[in-house]
């Protein structure tokens, strides 16, 4: 069985792919122009990718392919329809990387809330040893106890963050994307109930057609000028020109943004355009990127690969 890998880079050079490689005749490429896509796969059963759309054309140019593995949970870079008409089963990877995304997500949320890069810079740039007080307050932060936070997208992640936001002592309220409330664990609320009254938003959904452009600046609009919202979940959830415009006409306290709607983010993207750029924290898409989440991936991807092939 041949098993071609399209991004391997994208895993890192650090993760051992040995489990994949043990599955059959293995050929991994760390990068595949879309022109290459078509020359790499023609004899390939079972194709690997991460980022790589893999739309009509490339299915027929793979007369041989039984088993599309994608490394990553979500399988929107793949056309779902046409590979289910080809008789071709898509498998992702589904929670390896929750506790990595928690995290990063609460890492984000912790240097926001702590106002943690002023303080940091305050005492490497030396103004703290040319101070005159032992403390220094011209950045007020507050405590996460006691505040409302909230999830968009309760899923493996949302459900964890859920948990780790009320370890903090908060209170924790979620807004169901798929439009069913389905938790006996946390209260759901109407989206524009969630945002008006929570203190901190993050999303961990997946991008679709009920999240696309789910919040726009008339959502931000009704958040709490002291509050903070992350997108940990897909770029084009939150829209980011309407982010930008909230964040400079001062409608909410800051942001946190690690996936955009183009990766990797384009110079033109509406984000270089914050006047304050105090105001929020980027991280480029490495939420689910732990050693940890990497090792289990590379796993849950061999594993699929054992399952299909010990059923045909």
């Amino acid at each position: 069985m041949k098993i071609v890998f399209l991004d391997a880079h994208t895993l890192g050079s650090d993760i051992s792919l040995a489990p994949i490689a043990a599955c059959g005749e293995f050929v991994c490429y760390d990068h595949t122009s879309d022109e290459q896509v078509f020359e790499r796969i023609t004899d390939c059963e079972v194709l690997i990718v991460n980022k790589i759309q893999i739309r009509k054309a490339q299915i027929d140019a793979a007369p041989k392919l039984k088993l599309i593995c994608v490394a990553a949970t979500g399988v929107n870079n793949i056309d779902l329809d046409y590979a289910a008409l080809k008789g071709i089963p898509v498998k992702n990877a589904v929670d390896y990387s929750t506790n990595s995304v928690t995290q990063v997500t609460f890492s984000i949320l912790l240097s926001l809330a702590g106002q943690i890069p002023h303080f940091d810079n305050w005492v490497k740039s030396g103004s703290y040893s040319n101070s005159n007080s032992f403390t220094h307050l011209s950045k007020v932060f507050w405590e996460l106890k006691g505040k409302r936070y909230g999830v968009i997208g309760l899923g493996n992640i949302g459900s964890n963050v859920a948990r780790i936001a009320r370890a903090f002592g908060m209170e924790v309220y979620y807004y169901p994307t798929s439009g069913k409330a389905h938790s006996s664990e946390f209260p759901a609320l109407s989206l524009e109930e969630l945002l008006s009254t929570c203190d901190v938003v993050s999303v961990h959904a997946p991008l679709n057609d009920r999240t696309k452009n789910l919040v726009t600046y008339e959502k931000l609009q009704l958040m709490k000028k002291s509050a903070y919202i992350l997108n940990m979940g897909r770029g084009g959830i939150i829209n980011e020109a309407d982010l930008v415009k909230a964040l400079n006409d001062n409608l909410i306290a800051g942001a946190g943004v690690d996936v955009y709607t183009c990766e990797p983010l384009p110079e033109t993207s509406p984000y270089f355009n914050i006047e304050d750029k105090s105001k929020i924290i980027f991280t480029p898409h490495i939420g689910w990127a732990s050693a940890e989440a990497r090792v289990i991936l590379v796993e849950k991807i061999a594993r699929n690969i054992e399952e299909y092939a010990a059923k045909h």
